[in-house]
């Protein structure tokens, strides 16, 4: 297993990833924009040359905000998602934080693994079925204001 940066010849792959994963996927123009944004840190794990998961960031300020990550249910619980989170970490940022359905608990554990801590709710994020997300955050570095 590879984890390398999203490029325009993961799109099939992803797009697919998306579909599978997510009630609401992100549209193939949606995906593709990312590759020219600067603030854009997308990684895909591979296998065999194809996308079997991913990971999506964006980069303000310092302030890492993960959009998606879903991994192809025949290749879960083999540490691809844990993997791409921390391939996410290396990025320079202050903190990363990201939302999880409240029924997710192996997600909410996986994130809990990798160092993110439950920060608070926010009610109806999700739809289709509607649902509460758990913000969950990542400190990286502490920053102190005088």
């Amino acid at each position: 297993m590879k984890i390398n940066r999203f490029e325009k010849k993961h799109l099939d792959d992803v797009c697919k990833i998306e579909e599978l994963c997510f009630a609401n996927p992100w549209s193939r123009e949606d995906l593709e924009n990312q590759l020219s944004l600067d603030t854009s840190y997308f990684y895909v794990a591979e296998d065999n040359g194809k996308a079997v998961g991913y990971i999506g960031l964006q980069i303000f300020s310092g302030e890492g905000y993960v959009t998606n990550i879903a991994v192809l249910p025949q290749y879960r619980r083999q540490g691809i998602a844990e993997a791409l989170i921390c391939e996410c970490i290396k990025n320079d940022m202050d903190f990363i934080t990201l939302e999880v359905r409240q029924s997710n608990t192996v997600a909410i554990n996986l994130y809990k693994k990798t160092g993110f801590e439950n920060v608070g709710i926010r009610p109806k994020f999700y739809s289709n079925p509607d649902e509460n997300a758990v913000i969950m955050t990542k400190y990286i570095k502490r920053r102190v204001y005088e």
